[in-house]
């Protein structure tokens, strides 16, 4: 049996890629892993750029390295996470904005494809500050979207899985 808890333990945010290129099966895993993610309404307010090209990788590292980011230098490939208008059912639109849910559903495909990816050797780190500029240019995506994160893909140098610091389950969970 498939133990989700396990791969969940071992998943955690690389910064220390080799610099290989991610197989585009791996690939394919993680975007369908996001595809398949839910939404509120399914709405699925995504589309997603797979970004494979050593040209292109390199230029989206460039748009990541804001703030720092040197290890992006080093990823196999990335993935960006763009935000679409949702369509909610009726009931549900009459009472929130199409886009009230979009935040989360974009959060849960990210987790989607960190977790696809962990499950094939691939490590992964998502990143939420960029040019968004640059980026939108470098990938073709329209001005007017929101690009929401990027997922960094890479092989890792240590596949040592470093200790989880996580506050108490007692701090943060509540049985009623």
């Amino acid at each position: 049996m498939f133990d989700f808890l396990e791969l969940a333990k071992k998943r955690q945010s690389c910064r220390a890629f080799t610099g290989e290129s991610i197989p585009r099966d791996d690939l394919e895993v993680c975007l369908e892993a996001a595809r398949l993610s839910p939404s509120a309404c399914n709405s699925q307010p995504w589309s997603f750029v797979a970004v494979h090209s050593p040209e292109k990788v390199a230029a989206v590292a460039g748009c990541g390295q804001v703030l720092g980011n040197p290890f992006l230098d080093k990823a196999g490939a990335f993935i960006v996470l763009v935000e679409e208008h949702a369509t909610l059912k009726p009931r549900v639109a009459e009472r929130y904005n199409s886009q009230v849910f979009a935040a989360g559903d974009l959060g849960g495909a990210a987790v989607s494809i960190c977790l696809a990816a962990e499950s094939r050797g691939v490590g992964s780190c998502i990143i939420g500050i960029f040019d968004r500029v640059a980026l939108a240019e470098v990938c073709g995506i329209p001005e007017q979207k929101n690009i929401y994160l990027i997922v960094a893909l890479g092989i890792p140098e240590n596949s040592e899985t470093r200790p989880k610091v996580r506050k108490p389950a007692e701090n943060v969970v509540k049985y009623i």
